[in-house]
């Protein structure tokens, strides 16, 4: 693979980055966008905060946008799996 400081990738021909530009992907952002948008307004996070908005029930689970919906984690937790006590993977 090239590389240097005038390097550009060239993501059309790899095929690498069309899964995000897809419909269903880009109105999974939108509602996440959405949800941290709201939260913001309530002061609850800010930008840069390490801070992630979490839906307790996931929307790809079936979890609505609302607001009882949503609460706020920090982001190691947040995107981490459910762990044992000895710290090992359920």
């Amino acid at each position: 693979m090239a590389s240097g400081p005038n390097y550009r990738r060239n993501y059309s021909k790899s095929g690498e980055g069309k899964y995000d530009s897809t419909p269903k992907r880009k109105k999974a952002r939108a509602a996440r966008n959405k949800a941290r948008s709201l939260l913001m307004k309530e002061g609850k996070v800010k930008k840069g905060d390490g801070k992630d908005v979490n839906h307790k029930k996931p929307l790809s689970k079936g979890g609505s946008k609302a607001r009882s919906n949503l609460n706020v984690q920090t982001a190691s937790k947040n995107r981490s799996y459910a762990r044992t006590k000895k710290g090992a993977i359920k």
